[in-house]
């Protein structure tokens, strides 16, 4: 029962309940788990509230758990929220596990789990994979870095969302993995909507071209997942179009502060680009066909989603 491995560790505090983290720790109370939540906007941690999460403020979080989980948006957002004034870090009791699942930058991942070492508080760095249904499903990918015995104590309790747990390594390793995850999509991404474009001028029929090659060399995530939503014109989010553009930039930051060229990543990232200029930075990334069809003057008609 998927359910049934519970963590020593029995007060959980989360920070950041949007599309993700909502998800996740559905996951989590369903487990049976104490927890208390906090949100920005007050109204996303609502339906958690209403079965049985305690909606507290970050400060008390960080002083009544013993685990405190962050799904934020950006790195900038992190930092805020641990490191600097009125932030979680001076209210983290010792001995308590921080774990951020939120992607961003790997030496900011560095910088908290060495302020949180001098305070004796576990920082683990632990980016996810799997976008809005992994988290659904509870098959989410979670790749970590830090200390093995911290990890090991919040295993049990990731477990209640999570396909995969690796400890990749110290602290950072888990967000440059993450990096790694998200280059390798951004190029299969671009190579999708190519396809279809391609496709859809060849007079294929798309959703039956689908099926015949999913399960080919070609398949993938986006090919699976995100294909379908293009060909029904479906941008909802299941990862905003904002989030991936700093994906890329935090890759892009970390790649030239070691001088590595990366064209592909490059490239892709001056599409996503485009697109938010064109008004869809709160798309999902599925939306990058509104680019492409854009530059071949061309729009593939809706289809219905395959039953």
């Amino acid at each position: 029962e998927r359910y049934e491995m519970q963590s020593s560790l029995k007060k959980i505090g989360w920070i950041g309940t949007g599309v993700m983290g909502k998800s996740m720790c559905d996951h989590l109370l369903k487990a049976g788990y104490s927890l208390s939540v906090y949100n920005r906007t007050s109204s996303k941690a609502d339906d958690l509230v209403s079965k049985g999460a305690k909606f507290q403020t970050p400060s008390e979080i960080a002083k009544d758990c013993e685990v405190v989980f962050l799904m934020l948006g950006y790195p900038h957002d992190v930092k805020k929220m641990v490191l600097e004034e009125g932030g979680i870090l001076d209210d983290l009791k010792p001995g308590s596990i921080l774990v951020d699942h939120t992607t961003s930058s790997p030496t900011l991942a560095q910088e908290i789990f060495k302020k949180c070492k001098e305070k004796g508080v576990h920082s683990i760095d632990a980016p996810v994979s799997g976008g809005d249904v992994g988290a659904k499903n509870g098959t989410l990918a979670v790749m970590a870095g830090g200390e093995k015995d911290a990890f090991d104590l919040v295993t049990p309790i990731m477990k209640n969302y999570s396909g995969t747990m690796s400890l990749l390594g110290e602290s950072g390793m888990g967000q440059h993995t993450k990096m790694f995850n998200q280059i390798c999509i951004a190029g299969t991404m671009i190579g999708v909507v190519e396809g279809l474009v391609y496709g859809h001028k060849a007079g294929l029929d798309l959703t039956q071209a689908i099926k015949a090659i999913e399960n080919g060399a070609a398949g993938s995530f986006s090919l699976k997942v995100l294909a379908p939503r293009m060909l029904a014109r479906n941008f909802d989010p299941g990862f905003f179009v904002e989030h991936f553009v700093k994906d890329m930039e935090i890759a892009l930051e970390e790649a030239r502060r070691v001088n590595l060229c990366l064209p592909g990543l490059s490239l892709v990232k001056q599409f996503y680009q485009a697109l938010m200029a064109q008004g869809g930075e709160k798309y999902g990334t599925q939306a990058l066909l509104l680019v492409l069809e854009k530059l071949n003057n061309i729009e593939i008609p809706q289809q219905k989603p395959a039953l």
